[in-house]
């Protein structure tokens, strides 16, 4: 098994404020990966300087053993990158389908239409609704809704900014189920998210996240049974 991300010391941030101090992580092909921490710790900061849009300090960052620290997002993509934010992740004012039509506009227009298809094979759930605006979603439909535009672009590595957040438990279920499924079509997961336990169940390993380093990395299952863990970072509080 190959290698799809290596980072080694990674320093990012906004600006001149740091966020993140040393980073080492890596996915492998085919793998479902997780990072959890508290708020503020620099997930969500590690993925955007990842793909371009956090500042990039010092460190390196390796997609398929080749720097990508000062690619365009348009390379990122183009090579098979694909980043799902937290917010901000659809146009609310077009339709579900003029939506997924905006994640492959340059594509020649029959094999746009047939990734629509395949999207909308993944999640059923928009194929009624494909007229309606995506302003008319309800927090988990967006969701699906803005993974179904990534995947537009045939992404080889998918990376996914706290999807389920604020979302139903039905919903975050769903959602990380779906994740899940990419992987069959051979897409490589890597994933913020605050439901911890939800998404290191669906997961081969997890890295945990504290004041912008890495304190623990581990399988996903040691991570979920490991006591103290547990207690400090999945919400298990000792009675």
């Amino acid at each position: 098994m190959s290698r799809i991300l290596d980072v080694k010391g990674l320093e990012g941030g906004y600006g001149t404020v740091q966020i993140l101090h040393g980073i080492d992580l890596y996915v492998e092909e085919g793998e479902f990966v997780t990072i959890i921490g508290p708020n503020g710790c620099g997930k969500s900061t590690f993925i955007k300087v990842i793909f371009g849009i956090a500042t990039h300090y010092n460190g390196s960052v390796l997609y398929n053993n080749e720097t990508i620290s000062n690619w365009r997002t348009d390379q990122l993509v183009n090579n098979g990158i694909a980043y799902v934010p937290q917010v901000d992740n659809v146009f609310p004012s077009l339709s579900i389908f003029e939506n997924l039509q905006m994640g492959g506009n340059s594509l020649p227009t029959k094999v746009l239409n047939d990734r629509i298809e395949e999207a909308l094979d993944m999640f059923p759930d928009l194929r009624t609704r494909v007229h309606d605006l995506a302003a008319s979603l309800s927090g988990g439909e967006r969701q699906m809704l803005a993974i179904s535009r990534a995947l537009i672009s045939k992404p080889k590595f998918l990376l996914l900014d706290e999807p389920t957040a604020a979302l139903s438990p039905l919903y975050q279920s769903q959602i990380i189920d779906k994740i899940d499924e990419l992987r069959d079509t051979g897409i490589t997961i890597l994933i913020v998210e605050q439901n911890a336990r939800l998404s290191l169940s669906k997961s081969d390993r997890g890295y945990i996240f504290a004041n912008g380093k890495v304190v623990h990395t581990g399988d996903a299952k040691d991570i979920l049974n490991d006591p103290e863990i547990g207690e400090y970072f999945l919400g298990n509080k000792s009675d």
